[in-house]
């Protein structure tokens, strides 16, 4: 591991002695981790939500042992005000384990340990590394083990990052709905296995995508709060091993109030430790809601087509030139995007659903990768609806005239006439229209049977949905 100092100092483990920064907040275990297990280009300090998460672990777990008279005032203290200055974002930079570190989150662990013990030790005037006055397993780690606080900062983060996604997915259902509204009066040709189906409105298509944007942001609300029951206080495995008497109880009131977030123990702590499914029905969830959205973009995609060879009934806002060698080429870059962000998100829950069912015994070692694509899914997901809405749904405007004309020249109107002219004369018009080549309503008006005005009432009539 480099280090960025010419200042170094030395810390030892079982293994032997390591060369560090002096002013590096980490210590001995980070390097283990950095140079062991550094497989990809995230370090935990790269997602502050869950250091944020970590830091309000180890600050509830300092306020219960010193309630509990296994950590002192002094200690408790320096260690809580070092924890705040983590939340605050101050030393994300220290905290360099990878996320895909593959010792089970301890190397995480022990990184958020050595940060929060070397801050405690320089406000309480001593120096990173000597580890005199606050040590990292001793102190900062004590009445905890890896295998319940990582879980549970886990937990925490995603409940955290969740609350913003939610809000986008709402957002964009409002966005969709005034689309329905302002589209409402429009007839559309409804298709169904991209062939001319039936009549309806093209305010009634977008409803039906905002009915999924709202649903979608309900089912992630609803799995949000299966977040709130955390493993921590089951130390190791379950039993709260190594945790004094009345630890459970302290550690989460302290963590309700200064968090904001009522978080509570599981039923079963030996469940708690053993299960991620909580994680992969989050991750399912976050699958589902990306493959939705990107349904809705596929269908923008192919409405937008053209502009002049295709179906056109859509006009998507242009943001950029579509090609490098076609003049004027403008393509749906949008939704296309969300496209690509729902074949990113069903891969990451693939590697959720095989992490949760690797889990062996009395833990899930496999909790970092999971973490990981989580986290990733959240992310991709709440910038790719903030773009779709912002930079698509909004601006999306309607060729009224292409998308009526769409409709009169096929025989989809026929279903709307049968109540007027009856099953049996409806379809003689529809095989003779066909076979001449012709538009049903020429048919119909040569005939003098329906003129197209009366055809177009009908049809609107047709289309409005009873109750």
């Amino acid at each position: 591991m480099t280090e960025p100092s010419a200042s170094l100092r030395s810390e030892s483990d079982c293994l032997g002695s390591v060369r560090i920064a002096s002013d590096a907040l980490y210590g001995v275990n980070t390097v283990r981790g950095v140079d062991n297990l550094t497989v990809s280009r995230s370090p935990i300090g790269s997602e502050h939500e869950f250091v944020r998460a970590f830091a309000l672990c180890k600050w509830a777990a300092a306020l219960a042992n010193r309630d509990l008279g296994v950590l002192d005032e002094a200690r408790c203290e320096a260690i809580v005000q070092a924890c705040r200055e983590l939340v605050d974002g101050r030393h994300d930079a220290f905290l360099v384990v990878d996320f895909l570190e593959g010792s089970g989150g301890t190397s995480s662990n022990m990184n958020v340990n050595e940060v929060v013990a070397n801050r405690a030790q320089q406000l309480l005037g001593g120096r990173p590394g000597a580890y005199d006055r606050v040590h990292p397993n001793d102190h900062v780690n004590r009445s905890q083990s890896t295998n319940d606080v990582y879980p549970a900062a886990m937990k925490i983060a995603a409940h955290a990052l969740l609350a913003p996604l939610i809000d986008e997915v709402r957002a964009l259902s409002a966005s969709l709905l005034r689309k329905a509204d302002e589209f409402g009066d429009l007839l559309h040709l409804g298709r169904t296995c991209l062939q001319d189906a039936q009549p309806m409105m093209l305010g009634q298509v977008f409803g039906g995508y905002a009915a999924l944007a709202a649903r979608a942001g309900e089912e992630l609300e609803r799995v949000r709060a299966a977040l709130r029951v955390l493993p921590l206080g089951g130390t190791a495995i379950g039993t709260g091993f190594g945790a004094p008497r009345g630890y459970k109880a302290r550690v989460y009131a302290h963590l309700a109030r200064i968090s904001g977030v009522e978080f509570r123990p599981a039923d079963n702590a030996f469940d708690a430790m053993q299960n991620l499914d909580t994680f992969a029905r989050v991750s399912a969830e976050l699958r589902t809601c990306a493959g939705a959205l990107a349904k809705v973009a596929s269908d923008l995609i192919l409405l937008s087509s053209g502009p002049n060879g295709g179906i056109a009934e859509l006009e998507l806002p242009a943001v950029q030139p579509g090609s490098s060698i076609m003049p004027g080429k403008i393509n749906p870059v949008v939704p296309m995007s969300m496209v690509q962000i729902g074949f990113a998100v069903a891969g990451n829950d693939v590697c959720v659903a095989q992490a949760h069912q690797a889990g062996q015994l009395e833990i899930n070692h496999f909790e970092p990768v999971v973490a990981g694509r989580l986290y990733d899914s959240i992310h991709l997901l709440r910038n790719g609806v903030r773009l779709l809405r912002e930079k698509c749904i909004d601006g999306i405007r309607a060729d009224a005239a292409r998308n009526e004309q769409h409709l009169l020249d096929s025989t989809a109107i026929a279903t709307a006439l049968v109540p007027r002219l009856g099953y049996a004369q409806v379809s003689a018009m529809v095989r003779e229209a066909a076979a001449q080549n012709r538009r049903l309503l020429d048919v119909l008006h040569e005939r003098k049977l329906l003129d197209r005005a009366e055809a177009i009432r009908l049809t609107r009539e047709a289309t409005a949905i009873d109750g």
